[in-house]
């Protein structure tokens, strides 16, 4: 079994026939969804983005993940009936014949106390600077497993962090689509969590 953290784009691009597009109506309209942020939701991640400010340069990716990124996870709420937010979880499956595998930093899946269908937004957590690995292929990689076990039926939305900056992806069909960087440290902490809420309804429209 391949695990995902040894997959480049370049691999990935090769191995699967696959191709970046710049334009990706189901990136843009996921991009572009609206969501209410509440006044008290915004001074949190106002003390959110406070904290990374001071210490991102020097946190390690774990302390990211417990300082910034799990609080954010948190105060969207992927905690449902349906579906919630794991992190660590083994899973694995085979594409085109290669078994790949791995434990991402974080996916939202159906079931409760277990992942079960492994259907949206992966991230791979790195360091801004001196990262080992890279984050973008170790996500689409596990986004092209979820896309197998979901018989090709949805589109596969994920996420990457390296530090401050944030990108949004999509998988759907052998294309998928990288947003531009949103960084953390500045206003852009309130697009992020917004697109993070829309993923949320639209995981809930999408159940019902």
């Amino acid at each position: 079994m391949l695990p995902f953290k040894q997959w480049t784009l370049v691999n990935l691009d090769e191995t699967f026939d696959l191709k970046q597009v710049r334009d990706c109506c189901c990136l843009q309209n996921w991009l572009d969804g609206q969501a209410e942020i509440s006044d008290l939701e915004k001074q949190i991640l106002m003390i959110f983005r406070e904290k990374l400010r001071l210490n991102v340069d020097d946190w390690n990716e774990t302390e990211l993940s417990q300082n910034f990124i799990g609080p954010v996870f948190a105060l969207t709420d992927f905690t449902t009936d349906k579906f919630n937010h794991f992190a660590e979880r083994l899973f694995s499956g085979t594409v085109d014949g290669i078994e790949m595998g791995g434990k991402p930093d974080g996916m939202i899946a159906s079931g409760y106390r277990e992942p079960r269908k492994p259907y949206f937004c992966f991230q791979e957590y790195k360091r801004e600077k001196d990262s080992e690995g890279d984050p973008a292929a170790q996500a689409l990689a596990a986004m092209l497993v979820a896309q197998e076990i979901n018989e090709h039926k949805i589109p596969i939305y994920g996420s990457y962090v390296r530090g401050r900056l944030w990108f949004f992806m999509v998988l759907k069909g052998r294309a998928y689509s990288i947003s531009d960087a949103y960084v953390a440290t500045r206003d852009d902490v309130f697009d992020l969590f917004r697109i993070l809420r829309h993923l949320k309804q639209m995981l809930l429209s999408a159940d019902n």
